[in-house]
């Protein structure tokens, strides 16, 4: 392979990967400076100087006179801007969107991933929990699905005798049962 060739396949190869973990357009920011931790978001009391991008499950949706508030219990992000469904929740937050969304969209339980500017705190309630919600105003979100794939392992030597050493490698490596395997998409 002449050495240009390796060049335009290292350039290929290095834009398949970066379009892999690549952030959707609908979440970018309008500064560099985003700030994608919750925790520094809550201690900051919702007053971020920089973009916000935060993630997590929708707790509740309410459709006010001219905007629509979302609370979400937040899930930490990945540079792609996923919800790690992996990870143990760390608290909650409000983003208020401009206009009406519809509650079948952002119903309970939905991933999302939202961005836009702190806006202080509001005080609020979780049942009868007094709760303190650093606030956003949102310019943009994206809704996420879990896919859920079952993988199984099943061997042919259970169906078909074999004889050779490769029969025995299979039934040594591979279980014989199944696993769920959930993806955010």
């Amino acid at each position: 392979m002449t050495f240009s060739g390796r060049i335009f396949l290292a350039i290929v190869a290095a834009l398949g990967l970066s379009a892999c973990s690549s952030l959707p357009e609908e979440l970018n920011a309008s500064t560099e400076q985003v700030l994608t931790d919750y925790k520094t978001f809550a201690e900051a009391q919702g007053h971020a100087a920089n973009d916000v991008r935060l993630g997590g499950v929708i707790a509740k949706v309410a459709n006010l006179k001219d905007q629509t508030r979302l609370e979400i219990v937040n899930l930490p992000i990945g540079q792609s801007g996923k919800p790690n469904i992996d990870k143990e929740p760390t608290g909650r937050f409000a983003v208020y969107f401009d206009g009406y969304l519809e509650p079948v969209a952002f119903s309970k339980g939905r991933l999302i991933t939202v961005v836009g500017k702190g806006s202080g705190e509001e005080k609020a309630k979780i049942g009868e929990h007094d709760y303190i919600f650093p606030v956003m105003q949102g310019d943009g979100y994206r809704l996420w699905k879990i896919e859920e794939r079952v993988r199984t392992y099943d061997t042919p030597t259970y169906f078909y005798p074999c004889y050779s050493i490769n029969c025995r490698m299979m039934r040594v490596d591979f279980p014989q049962d199944g696993k769920i395997i959930k993806q955010v998409k």
